[in-house]
């Protein structure tokens, strides 16, 4: 089933490693056979890369759309992912779920599914950043003399 694509005027996309702009009007694209294919919102620079799931999604992307280099990305990819499930355990599920969509050859769907942990990672971080304005009067106090 061919796959149509709205493209605004300035809009970018990668296909196939390929970038494309559109420089002229609104168009609409049909795709009629399977490509790698991201649009604009969808892609991390590796600039962006500064957290751990951000890590995660960029190498993933980097396996979708660098067909050449796939195993190369796919391996830092489960490193990454592994990586960020031992540091945060409850983050499982999430990982479970993009690890079998990608061994299913669906990396598209895992990238998709990525999204959320980089969502896992945000909730996680503000979690930590509610605990932490919560103890800081703990922090402010004076250390206690080790000779009283």
């Amino acid at each position: 089933m061919p796959l149509k694509l709205d493209f605004k005027a300035g809009d970018k996309m990668v296909i196939n490693g390929a970038v494309v702009e559109n420089i002229g009007h609104n168009a609409s694209l049909l795709i009629h056979n399977e490509a790698a294919i991201l649009r604009e919102k969808e892609i991390l620079s590796e600039a962006e890369t500064a957290t751990p799931a951000a890590r995660v999604y960029f190498a993933l992307q980097c396996a979708y759309i660098f067909s050449d280099k796939k195993e190369h990305y796919l391996s830092l990819f489960r490193q990454f992912l592994d990586d960020y499930m031992t540091a945060a355990p409850s983050s499982r599920p999430i990982g479970e779920e993009i690890l079998a969509a990608v061994d299913d050859g669906r990396v598209y769907k895992g990238l998709k599914l990525t999204q959320k942990l980089i969502g896992h990672e945000i909730k996680t971080f503000e979690g930590l950043h509610q605990s932490l304005q919560t103890h800081e009067h703990d922090f402010d106090a004076e250390p206690a003399d080790a000779d009283e």
